[in-house]
């Protein structure tokens, strides 16, 4: 087994870029396949992390305008939404006008209204929408994604993280599943105003030292003493993991920079998803680089936003941050939809809980984890629908509730994954995704 620091830091660096890790290939197993035909092969989630206001955008309250300034449950004035409501598309989905161009995809949408979740804290509540388990080490629904199903593209990560770096890496881990399936953080990628320089801005994706030919012929050398040791040894999944990472790295340096290089993208299409103006520019890129991502053979495309946790200042920094994904997410829907991937791209729009109806100040909301709006797109869901409810005023899910488990069994059903039959044997059980609990929403089925 070769570890030669000079002639091969460039190749195991993208390798561990591509999160392939060198030293976790142990009990490996390869994808099972999915267990019947799913409507949708690949999954882009749209993660708002600091708790978007359901009330404020997505779950109309009608009493809750009417009440405004009384007190609430909690003991807090109760707030009306900041903005009013507008039934939108042939379906009248009440959507807020904070979201004027996601407005016009309503017959597209599935909106959950019967959301909950057990974690009323920001970090513990984000390792629970991506793990389901806050407990213990859990692989991430992306890494069981890729362990059920595999990758569409053998030169490309199937599991991408549109990430800034310093977002938490237990929420795209593979945890016990072997680290082939684990997420690749691609954050430095789309910083500022650079992704146009392609796989510049991929740390080592590029070896300038030497030519692919040469190199090619570096790796089959390496890869022949792997084999020998193998063989030798019977048995070594470090081994293994190394000639996976190596390849994957080679191949990675065709297939990674003509996918970060927006620049090949018309200014018709830039234009679209909000690429040039100073407010929509960052997270126009991640969505942008989503479709090319999943147009390439990526199987769970993960983008962030952030900022989303409005205590204080809530009617001036909530419409600025539609206002950043507003044009964004329009386009990214609006590009699936005229290219044909929608109707096998499941778009998913989550924060991690919701906002209460009343305010302690009157001008913020606290957090509420007893019910929350999140929504779908494609892939096979119903449009144009909502699903589920939380009572009156927002507070808490009522008819239609919707567990994070409950959540995480559906979005694995419509990739045509039965989630009580994807396990993995580990510290002698048997794991799945949802534990022992989860119902698939089947009503949202189309």
């Amino acid at each position: 087994m070769i570890h030669s620091r000079r002639d091969f830091f460039r190749l195991s660096s993208a390798a561990a870029l591509s999160g392939l890790h060198l030293n976790a290939f142990a009990n490996k197993a390869t994808p099972t396949g999915p267990h019947f035909k799913g409507t949708a092969k690949r999954v882009i989630f749209l993660n708002m992390t600091g708790a978007a206001s359901h009330v404020d955008t997505f779950d109309y309250k009608p009493a809750l305008f009417k009440q405004a300034g009384k007190r609430g449950k909690y003991g807090g004035k109760l707030l009306p939404p900041i903005k009013d409501f507008k039934r939108c598309g042939r379906s009248g989905l009440p959507i807020s006008q904070l979201l004027p161009n996601i407005s016009t995809h309503a017959d597209k949408l599935c909106l959950l209204h019967g959301m909950s979740t057990d974690q009323p804290n920001h970090p513990q509540a984000q390792t629970k929408i991506h793990t389901g388990n806050v407990q213990f080490a859990r692989p991430s629904l992306g890494a069981w994604i890729m362990y059920g199903l595999g990758s569409l593209n053998k030169s490309l990560p199937g599991f991408i993280t549109l990430y800034p770096p310093s977002s938490r890496s237990a929420n795209f881990s593979s945890a016990f599943l072997p680290s082939q399936y684990q997420g690749t953080a691609v954050g430095q990628a789309i910083r500022g105003n650079r992704a146009n320089s392609g796989g510049d801005d991929f740390p080592n994706i590029n070896n300038p030292q030497i030519s692919k030919k040469l190199q090619r012929k570096q790796l089959d050398f390496i890869q022949n003493l792997n084999e020998q040791k193998l063989r030798n040894d019977k048995f070594n999944p470090n081994i293994k993991g190394i000639q996976d990472s190596y390849e994957m790295a080679y191949r990675m340096q065709d297939s990674m920079p003509e996918i970060l290089d927006l620049s090949k993208e018309s200014s018709k299409t830039q234009s679209l998803y909000g690429i040039g103006n100073e407010t929509t520019d960052k997270f126009g890129r991640q969505c942008l680089l989503a479709r090319r991502f999943a147009e390439s053979g990526a199987r769970f495309i993960e983008l962030s936003h952030g900022s989303w946790d409005h205590h204080l200042n809530l009617k001036n920094d909530l419409p600025a941050r539609c206002h950043e994904i507003d044009k964004p997410i329009s386009g990214l829907l609006t590009d699936l939809k005229q290219r044909g991937l929608l109707k096998d791209t499941l778009v998913v729009w989550a924060s991690e809980f919701g906002r209460t109806p009343e305010s302690p100040n009157g001008d913020g909301r606290d957090h509420n984890p007893k019910g929350f709006t999140t929504w779908m797109a494609g892939g096979g869901v119903k449009g144009g629908f909502r699903y589920g409810s939380t009572d009156e005023m927002g507070y808490e899910a009522e008819s239609g509730r919707m567990s994070i488990h409950d959540w995480h069994a559906t979005i694995l059903h419509i990739l045509g994954l039965d989630h009580e039959r994807l396990t993995y044997k580990y510290a002698g059980r048997d794991f799945r995704p949802t534990d022992v609990y989860g119902d698939v929403a089947r009503d949202i089925l189309s």
